[in-house]
């Protein structure tokens, strides 16, 4: 039987073939080896994680938290970096560039004209309250604002400097301001035309009408305040719609409006006063008065009222045509009113009224692009005049947006603390009412340091918060310059840095130096 012969076994083949590193290998070249990487070392935990149970260690104790914190300690400064700050949205970087921002870090710029113009910012007008008490840096932010404004193409009008603080910064722009006081040759006429008066005989009719309802309506504004500022007792002489229609009529007699004249002849309060204690036959009859004895009767209040603002407070000031030329293109126009100090309250009260209507009157047509910063320095001194001198410094407020024909003024009223404007009458009063109400006037207001009490009338009237109140009271009354903008709804805490230049400029403890 013979055997059958296996067939060989054939040798196993390679799954996938040979490499590439053995045919090279094969042919006597080797590829050059891949070092093997680095092993990675473990980051630093900023945080140690526990168990449930807390840390198993000695004198660890048991903790709740699953993760315990680590505690760190650094300054205010630093502290930013890991959690920043910020209560509110940043500006943007427009108008002047105030100081620092203390909770951003970042430049603070103040530009309330052009908030308004921004649907990102919550401003709608561009006014401005600044309360602070003395000697925390008040004057000199108020001036750094108007120097790095007018780049920007701002002129400023001071109207009334009762302290003569913004003299020296006049005199380095190359202005000298008009000082006012008795003995003083400088006369302005709070009834002047203004340029609305200008080229009357060849406007047509329906614009004769336009100018003179506004400059007619000025004019009865000034002498409503001007007859309430005085007192009977301790009640404002009163004004009302009769007395009203007499100081129309008598202003239209006197300029020549009322007889149909080509040209509106520029009147003063003395000349309204005389009229009124002489009247004529005509003036009587469009007043509506039976008999020349009936009109002196029932206006008697009126004319006494202006008897003693031309014999006292206006005398010499404020009772003759206007004896200046304001040149409007010079980078700052003032007028100084520390020459009435000695006349009391009152006087310098009754000088800003005035001044008022002058300065709106100027202001009622501009040119285009010409942009006003109206600084009313003391201005609670007008608002203790009476209810109708709030009235008209209301009406100042309100037409920050219109002034000029476009609108382009930012009124920047000044005041020592907020219970200056409740003091223009009794509490509940009408004019105690529309003082507080000018705050909403005022989109924009700088909080310097103040004493508690005045902090809690600063939160009663606008809201504060305790975090605002505890910074107005300690770290804006630490250093010159702190404040807090409050922009709208949004607040900044605020350092105002001057540069040495205008730290010369803005100083204003001149006299007590000298006195030391």
């Amino acid at each position: 039987m013979s055997q059958t012969k296996r067939p060989a076994r054939r040798p196993a083949r390679r799954r996938g073939g040979r490499d590439m590193a053995a045919l090279l290998s094969d042919f006597g070249h080797d590829l050059p080896l891949v070092p093997a990487p680095a092993p990675l070392g473990k980051d630093p935990r900023l945080f140690k994680y526990a168990g449930r149970r807390g840390a198993a260690k000695p004198r660890r104790g048991w903790s709740a938290a699953k993760a315990p914190a680590l505690a760190w300690r650094m300054t205010s400064d630093q502290a930013p970096v890991f959690w920043p700050f910020i209560s509110a949205p940043a500006l943007p970087p427009t108008g002047a560039q105030m100081g620092i921002d203390q909770l951003s870090g970042g430049s603070f710029y103040a530009d309330p004209l052009g908030w308004v113009l921004r649907d990102d910012v919550p401003v709608t007008n561009p006014n401005v309250f600044f309360f602070a008490k003395p000697g925390l840096g008040k004057s000199a932010t108020t001036k750094a604002f108007c120097l790095r404004m007018m780049p920007f193409g701002y002129r400023v009008l001071i109207l009334g400097d009762p302290k003569d603080e913004y003299e020296k910064l006049c005199r380095a722009l190359g202005v000298e301001p008009f000082a006012i006081g008795p003995g003083m040759r400088t006369r302005i006429n709070p009834l002047a035309k203004g340029p609305l008066g200008q080229g009357w005989d060849e406007l047509p009719a329906e614009e004769a009408r336009r100018r003179a309802t506004i400059i007619f309506g000025r004019w009865l504004t000034l002498v409503r305040g001007l007859v309430g500022s005085m007192r009977i007792g301790t009640n404002h002489v009163p004004f009302g719609p009769t007395d009203a229609d007499v100081v129309h009529t008598a202003l239209e007699y006197l300029t020549g409006y009322g007889q149909g004249s080509t040209q509106l002849r520029e009147t003063t309060i003395p000349e309204l006063w005389h009229l009124l204690h002489n009247p004529t036959r005509e003036l009587v009859s469009r007043s509506r008065y039976a008999t020349m004895q009936q009109f002196l009767d029932e206006t008697r209040l009126l004319r006494d009222a202006l008897g003693q603002l031309v014999k006292g407070a206006l005398a010499g000031l404020f009772d003759d045509h206007s004896n200046i030329e304001v040149d409007w293109r010079a980078p700052i126009q003032s007028l100084s009113l520390s020459r009435l100090d000695d006349l009391g309250d009152e006087a310098v009260g009754i000088a800003l009224l005035c001044l008022n209507s002058w300065g709106r009157g100027m202001r009622e047509t501009a040119e285009p692009g010409d942009l006003r910063i109206v600084v009313r320095d003391e201005s609670w001194r007008q608002l203790r005049l009476g209810p109708d001198a709030v009235k008209s410094f209301d009406a100042d407020l309100r037409l920050s947006r219109g002034v000029a024909g476009r609108g382009g003024d930012i009124q920047f009223a000044i005041a020592h603390k907020p219970s200056d404007l409740l003091a223009a009458g009794d509490a509940g009063s009408q004019a105690a009412t529309i003082a507080k109400d000018l705050l909403d006037l005022a989109d924009v207001k700088i909080l310097g340091g103040q004493n508690p009490k005045v902090a809690r009338e600063l939160d009663s009237m606008l809201g504060l918060g305790p975090v605002t109140q505890t910074l107005v009271t300690g770290w804006a009354r630490q250093d010159k310059g702190r404040a807090l903008w409050c922009v709208g709804e949004a607040t900044y805490k605020v350092r105002t840095v001057l540069h040495p230049l205008e730290r010369d400029l803005t100083w204003t403890n001149e006299a007590i130096e000298t006195a030391s």
